[in-house]
């Protein structure tokens, strides 16, 4: 089987230095082209050099259609904006596309579900395995528990993230909430502050915590009178993030258009 040549969108960054190093890493994979913001300081910057690789001839560049021109695959962990125009380029070319990135709003999550009628788009808030395997367990134990248990997540990441919640405790209020049959966007608390009340019933209360260098921790927390059922998931490094990422990249090539997720690459049904 020949070689998937893999485009990084946001090569520049902490995420996409990793993966390039992940995709060099990876049987079956080679760098293949990676692009960032028109100004950065990294354009025209070997991308072997910038993941601590040694030289692999291929430099930063900031020609979105021409990477898409030039791989097989994009992987996308950018920001909102730059991930859209992005997946309009993978759908005027036909080419697949694996994203990353958190904090699309519903038009920018309309416009990604639209560029899936034309290619092969996988997108996810959180590639782990953990994390994908978390989400399903949330799912059963908040269909199995009554609203005496009130649901509460948690989720910390570093300083530099700018979206809260994160993408991942979103996910996993969605997947409580459908495990409860409950409309997530009519449950979902997000903020309190000053007087607030008692707790109402039912709701799917979040907390954020911003600090430091951590990765990306999230609890979902089963609350009544007389005990606590908490599930975890701490990430260690963006290593699993970018392994998942790779590997949805080899999956995904081939595939017919449609807007897929992680379950689909792990097969959890």
């Amino acid at each position: 089987m020949a070689e998937i040549s893999v485009g990084i969108a946001g090569c520049g960054g902490r995420m996409g230095r990793m993966l390039i190093a992940e995709v060099q890493a990876s049987a079956g994979c080679r760098v293949g082209g990676g692009i960032e913001a028109a100004g950065s300081p990294v354009i025209g910057r070997d991308l072997g050099e910038l993941a601590g690789l040694g030289s692999l001839g291929i430099t930063a560049g900031a020609d979105v259609a021409a990477l898409f021109k030039a791989v097989d695959v994009v992987i996308d962990f950018t920001v909102p904006a730059a991930t859209i125009a992005h997946a309009g380029e993978a759908a005027r070319q036909k080419k697949p596309m694996v994203v990353g990135t958190t904090g699309l709003d519903a038009k920018q999550t309309a416009a990604l579900s639209d560029a899936a009628k034309f290619t092969a788009l996988m997108a996810a808030p959180n590639m782990s395995l953990g994390v994908n395997l978390l989400l399903g367990l949330v799912r059963q134990v908040a269909e199995r528990l009554g609203e005496d248990y009130d649901i509460e997540i948690l989720e910390m990441h570093h300083r530099h993230k700018v979206d809260a919640p994160s993408g991942t405790a979103l996910a996993l209020g969605r997947a409580a909430a459908a495990g409860r049959g409950i409309d997530f966007a009519k449950r979902s608390l997000r903020v309190r502050d000053g007087i607030t009340g008692a707790r109402p019933r039912g709701d799917i209360g979040f907390a954020t915590l911003r600090g430091g260098d951590v990765v990306g921790e999230h609890q979902v927390i089963f609350a009544a009178e007389g005990e606590r059922v908490e599930l975890t998931h701490r990430a260690g490094s963006r290593q699993v993030f970018a392994r998942g990422a790779v590997r949805a990249a080899s999956w995904i090539v081939g595939k017919p258009a449609g807007l897929y997720g992680m379950k689909d690459v792990l097969g959890l049904g």
